[in-house]
């Protein structure tokens, strides 16, 4: 059994490793292929990357890449996130941010296009589901990913205000550098690069399952082995069609989760009828499992 998870472990270590030189690899094309011909800024830290580069660039005798920014920028971030999160997961996100800004400085620019429409939309959507998968394999791309789980940790809350304020700031900034059209575009860039990464990483995204069955036991059991969730049992309910005795059961899951949930309702109840509702917040205790 010791060699089984060792093999797994070595398995998951590869696999997150995989993953961070893969984002290192979109975001760089993201920067570089579509972000910097386009002038468009990201989000979060690397857009804050790319406006120092520009700040110094301009008006400093000395420049700092975005490549080197990202890094500098994230040094913060890696001491919070080691002391608040995992060490495990610190040092993964450290590997994720020296590979996107490495990969940042040696690949080359290739100017494809210089539409901001069109470097707004696909660099958006190619680095955000490079941090997307980057989540989803239980690794950060560092910024505000990490003040993000460790606010949410703390108060059950997300930092939507401090994402808005942030990114709002680098918004403006891109136009008072480049014109305020450009403004508009990395707004665009904005919201395509968060649809990408929701698309990619479902975990926190939170739903509501409600189940009418009328095998309860065998349902609860089988959800309990295949998923670590708390499930609420209403007994006594009745079918409107045909009267006959049902039971209601409600728990909440991530999107993540929900292949796992499907499979364990089909073996256990393949009758039953569900609804799956979206849900904006949860509190309580509702479990998370640990970074390490």
């Amino acid at each position: 059994m010791d060699d089984v998870q060792k093999i797994l472990k070595r398995h998951q270590y590869i696999s997150k490793l995989s993953t961070a030189f893969v984002y290192g690899i979109m975001v760089s094309i993201a920067m570089n292929f579509f972000w910097t011909p386009g002038h468009i800024y990201s989000s979060g830290v690397t857009g804050f990357a790319q406006l120092l580069n520009t700040l110094t660039e301009r008006y400093f005798p000395f420049t700092i890449s975005a490549a080197l920014g990202l890094f500098l920028l994230n040094i913060p971030m890696f001491i919070l996130s080691w002391k608040q999160i995992g060490h495990q997961f610190t040092m993964f996100t450290f590997v994720s941010v020296v590979v996107a800004s490495v990969m940042i400085k040696i690949l080359r620019p290739l100017t494809l296009t210089t539409d901001p429409l069109i470097c707004a939309i696909f660099g958006g959507a190619i680095n955000g589901f490079g941090v997307g998968l980057s989540l989803k394999n239980g690794i950060s791309t560092g910024g505000l990913d990490i003040l993000g789980i460790v606010i949410q940790r703390k108060t059950g809350k997300s930092i939507g205000t401090i994402n808005l304020i942030f990114n709002t700031f680098i918004i403006l900034s891109a136009g008072f550098f480049y014109g305020w059209p450009y403004a508009f575009y990395s707004a665009i860039g904005v919201l395509v690069n968060a649809k990408a990464m929701d698309l990619a990483y479902t975990r926190q995204q939170i739903v509501q399952v409600m189940v009418v069955t009328d095998r309860p036991k065998t349902v609860v059991d089988s959800i309990q082995n295949h998923l670590r969730r708390g499930i609420t049992i209403i007994h006594n309910a009745e079918g409107a069609y045909n009267h006959k005795k049902k039971s209601v059961l409600f728990t909440s899951i991530s999107r993540y989760e929900m292949t796992e949930f499907d499979a364990a309702l089909n073996e256990s109840d393949p009758d039953a009828f569900g609804v799956v509702v979206d849900v904006d917040k949860v509190f309580g205790n509702f479990y998370e499992k640990k970074r390490k």
